[in-house]
């Protein structure tokens, strides 16, 4: 059985709907993260597999941060093929059989083929 100090409702009946909801998003921040720093040659590599990508029509797994408060974010990942590198704007569109996304090339954190 939890003990009342690990089970926060559990030990209070009367709980506020705005105490439970802060309570909520103060355990979502808990899971944010910084963006992480890259070496230039992880980089580099990223950047020969996008456009070998774009190029040869194969699927890649991209995984980039997202920032939500500040400087503190989430990290996303989605499958499919480059299909436009857009080198003014530096992003790229990654597009599968459910959806299209514009990732910018500075928030990529890993590239897997």
């Amino acid at each position: 059985m939890a003990s009342k100090v690990e089970n926060i409702f559990g030990a209070s009946r009367w709980v506020l709907p705005e105490q439970r909801a802060l309570y909520l998003q103060m355990k979502e921040d808990e899971k944010l993260n910084p963006q992480p720093m890259l070496e230039q040659d992880e980089l580099e590599s990223f950047h020969f597999m996008i456009r070998d990508s774009a190029r040869e029509d194969y699927a890649v797994t991209i995984t980039w941060w997202q920032p939500v408060k500040g400087e503190l974010g989430k990290t996303c990942s989605l499958w499919g093929i480059v299909k436009w590198i857009d080198e003014n704007a530096r992003r790229i569109k990654l597009v599968n059989d459910e959806e299209s996304v514009w990732i910018h090339m500075d928030k990529i954190v890993s590239v897997r083929g």
